[in-house]
C-alpha cells in the first residue's frame, strides 16, 4: 500500500483542461455548430473550474489573497461573460501551476521509504553453533549476530570476533573505512567490508543510531519551513488592487460591464505563467551544468539567503586524508622511514594507510615486501621490512619514550623502528582547491553575511580546516540531532543554505531554507535536498547561486512589468476605453511579452561564475 501514491488533483484538472481545450480546437476546425462546440469547455469549467474556485473561496475566507484568487474571480467572470474559452484557459493555467508545485515539493514518505529500504529486515543471530535468520525487530541486547561481507549492520553493537572494516560515512560523514577489531563499536546502518564480523548487540533496532536518525528526519520533515513563492508575494499586492479598480469603475459608472472588462484585463497571467516559465528555464539551464533541482521553490529563495552553513568532509574537503607533517627523531632519515612504513601499510586496512602509501609513491620510493605482519590489540601494526622491525602505533604507546611529540589538529600516528622512536606523522583531510576562494567571495558577490562549518569531526580538525578556508564560526563534534538544532536556530534568524552530503546531513538539509547536496550523495540526501550538485564542486554551487539570482531578476521583470502593463490596461477599461474583448486581446499581448522575457532564463550567460574574479587580489 505504501507504494501507491495519490495523484494530485492539480495534475488531474490540468489534464482535463488540456484535453477539453484540445477537443474544442478539433471541433472548431471541423466547424461544429456552437451548442456542441462549447461542450468540452462546459466540462472543463464544471469539473475543473468548480473545485478550483471552491478552494480559492476557502482561501479568501482565511484572508489568504494570492494571484490564484484573482484567477478564480476571472473564471467566474468568464462564465458570466460567456467567454468559456478564456475561462478554460485560466483553469489550465491555474491547475498547471498547482501541478508544478506538487511535482516540485519533496515528500516525507519518499525520504522515509528510502531509509527503510536501505536497512535489512533480517539479521543472522547465533544460536549455539548455528546461525538463524530472524527479524531485526526480534533482536535483543546481548544477542550475537553475524554481519556478512558487504552487508549493512542491523543494530548498534560491539565486535566480538573478526577483523575488518566498515564504511560509516552514511552516519558520521567521515569518508574513511574504519577498522574493526574485537572491542570496536559498530553502528547500525554502516556497511561491512570484505570479512565477516560477529557482533554483540548493545541496542535494540528501535533504539539504534539509524532508527534515531529516521526519527529526526521524520520530525524535520514535519517542521520543514514553508517557502512563500514569489508569485504569491506579488499576488498579495496585485489581487486587491485589481479588484479595487474593478469595483470603483463599476461604482462610479454604474455599468457592470466595466467591472467585467477590468477583471478580464486583470487575469494574472504574468504571475501564473511567466514565473513558472522562468523557473523551468532556470531548471533546464541548471541541469545542463550538472545541477539537479528537485524543488523549484528553492531557486526563488537561494538569492535571498544570508547565512551559509557547510559540512566539512566531502564539502569543503575532498574526503581523503593526506600526510602533511613528518617530525623525525633519533637521527632517522624521513624518506627511509616513509619507505619502511609504506611497505608495511600496503597490507593494512587502516584509513591512513592509503595516505602513507600514496605519499611514498609520489616520492618515487621502491617498496619491499613486509613479513611477520601482526596487529596486537592496542599495539598498532607491526611487521618486518628489510631486516627492521617497524611498528605504526599511537601516541599513547609511544609515551614510554618520554619525548615531547608535536601537538595540533588532524589525525596522527607514531612510527617505531627497531624499538626506537623514529617519526611522528600528522594527516589532514585536504581542502578543495576552490574552498578558500569560494568562501571569501560569498559576501562581496552574493551578500552572504555569515558562513559556518557544522561538522561531526573532532574540533581540532574542524578548526584547522576553518583556518585554511577562512571560516570564522565553527561547530564541531555535532550529531545529526545537534546539526538540526543549529540549522533551525540559524533559519529562525535569517534565510539559510546548507551544503552537505550523507544521511547524517539529511535533517539539516531539510530544515534549512535551501538544502544543497554535493557529490554522489546517497538516495536519502537526494530526497531531502532542494538541489543536488552532481560533481560536488563548489564552483557549481557558485553557478547555482548565479542561476538563482538571474531567475529572480528576470522573474521580477516579467511579473512586475506584466502587472504594470495590466494595471494600465485596467485603468483604460475602467474609463471605458477598453471593452472586454479588446481587453482580453490586450492581456494576451502582455502575456506574450512577459513569457518571452521569462524565456531568457534558459540562455547561458557569458560567464557562469565569478568567484575567481572576486578573489583575484587575494
Amino acid at each position: 500500500m505504501s507504494s501507491l501514491k495519490r495523484v494530485d488533483p492539480g495534475i488531474l484538472i490540468a489534464g482535463l483542461a488540456l484535453a477539453g481545450l484540445t477537443t474544442h480546437g478539433v471541433l472548431w476546425l471541423s466547424q461544429m455548430p456552437a451548442p456542441w462546440l462549447n461542450v468540452p469547455l462546459f466540462v472543463v469549467l464544471a469539473l475543473g473550474g468548480t473545485p478550483l474556485v471552491w478552494d480559492l473561496l476557502v482561501k479568501a475566507l482565511r484572508k489568504q489573497f494570492g494571484s490564484d484568487l484573482l484567477a478564480g474571480i476571472s473564471i467566474l467572470t468568464s462564465i458570466l461573460l460567456q467567454e468559456y474559452l478564456a475561462g478554460s484557459i485560466v483553469v489550465l493555467m491555474l491547475s498547471g501551476g498547482e501541478a508544478l508545485e506538487s511535482f516540485a515539493v519533496s515528500r516525507a514518505s519518499a525520504v522515509l521509504d528510502a531509509l527503510a529500504r536501505r536497512m535489512p529486515s533480517l539479521a543472522h543471530r547465533r544460536e549455539g553453533a548455528e546461525l538463524r535468520d530472524v527479524q531485526v525487530s526480534e533482536i535483543q541486547v546481548g544477542d550475537l549476530l553475524a554481519v556478512h561481507p558487504h552487508e549493512i549492520c542491523p543494530v548498534d553493537g560491539e565486535v566480538k570476533e573478526g577483523h575488518g572494516q566498515m564504511d560509516e560515512a552514511y552516519l558520521t560523514g567521515e569518508p574513511f573505512l574504519n577498522p574493526k577489531t574485537p572491542g570496536s563499536r559498530v553502528l547500525s546502518g554502516a556497511i561491512n567490508g570484505d570479512t565477516m564480523l560477529v557482533i554483540r548487540a548493545t541496542h535494540r533496532a528501535v533504539d539504534s543510531r539509524y532508527a534515531r536518525i529516521m526519527e529526526v528526519m521524520r520530525e524535520s520533515e514535519q517542521r520543514r519551513p514553508r517557502l512563500r513563492r514569489l508569485g504569491d508575494q506579488l499576488g498579495a499586492f496585485y489581487t486587491p488592487v485589481a479588484v479595487a479598480i474593478a469595483l470603483v469603475s463599476w461604482g462610479l459608472s454604474g455599468d457592470p460591464v466595466r467591472f467585467l472588462a477590468v477583471l478580464v484585463v486583470a487575469t494574472p497571467c504574468p504571475l501564473l505563467i511567466a514565473i513558472p516559465v522562468a523557473i523551468i528555464g532556470s531548471i533546464s539551464r541548471a541541469a545542463r551544468r550538472g545541477i539537479i533541482v528537485r524543488n523549484p521553490a528553492v531557486m526563488e529563495q537561494l538569492d535571498l539567503v544570508q547565512t551559509m552553513i557547510m559540512d566539512k568532509t566531502g564539502t569543503l574537503t575532498y574526503g581523503l586524508p593526506s600526510l602533511t607533517d613528518q617530525t623525525m627523531f633519533n637521527g632517522f632519515e624521513s624518506l627511509e622511514v616513509l619507505r619502511l612504513v609504506a611497505c608495511l601499510e600496503r597490507y593494512s586496512r587502516h584509513p591512513l594507510a592509503g595516505a602513507i602509501v600514496s605519499r611514498a609513491q609520489a616520492e618515487g620510493l621502491t617498496l619491499s615486501e613486509a613479513t611477520a605482519i601482526s596487529e596486537p590489540a592496542g599495539q598498532g601494526l607491526i611487521g618486518e621490512v628489510d631486516g627492521h622491525t617497524v611498528q605504526v602505533t599511537s601516541r599513547a604507546v609511544a609515551a614510554r619514550f618520554q619525548t615531547e611529540l608535536p601537538l595540533g589538529a588532524g589525525l596522527e600516528c607514531v612510527v617505531l623502528v627497531d624499538g626506537q622512536l623514529a617519526a611522528h606523522y600528522r594527516f589532514h583531510d585536504k581542502p578543495r582547491d576552490e574552498s578558500r576562494l569560494f568562501v571569501q567571495h560569498l559576501g562581496p558577490r552574493h551578500h552572504i553575511k555569515r558562513s559556518l562549518i557544522v561538522s561531526g569531526d573532532r574540533e581540532e580538525e574542524v578548526r584547522y580546516l576553518a583556518e585554511q578556508v577562512g571560516v570564522l564560526e565553527v561547530h564541531a563534534g555535532q550529531s545529526p540531532e545537534q546539526k538540526l538544532a543549529i540549522v533551525r536556530q540559524e533559519t529562525s534568524q535569517a534565510p539559510t543554505v546548507y551544503l552537505g552530503d550523507g544521511i547524517n546531513d539529511g535533517p539539516a538539509l531539510m530544515a534549512a531554507t535551501v538544502g544543497i547536496a554535493l557529490g554522489q550523495a546517497s538516495d536519502i540526501t537526494e530526497e531531502v535536498a532542494g538541489a543536488v550538485i552532481m560533481d560536488g564542486s563548489l564552483i557549481k554551487v557558485d553557478e547555482f547561486l548565479h542561476i538563482s539570482h538571474n531567475l529572480r531578476v528576470i522573474a521580477l521583470q516579467s511579473a512586475v512589468g506584466g502587472m504594470v502593463l495590466s494595471i494600465l490596461g485596467m485603468l483604460a477599461a475602467a474609463l471605458g476605453y477598453l471593452p472586454p474583448v479588446a481587453g482580453a486581446l490586450a492581456q494576451e499581448v502582455i502575456d506574450l511579452a512577459a513569457v518571452l522575457n521569462a524565456l531568457r532564463t534558459a540562455l547561458p550567460p557569458a560567464r557562469p561564475t565569478d568567484y575567481q574574479d572576486a578573489n583575484a587580489g587575494l
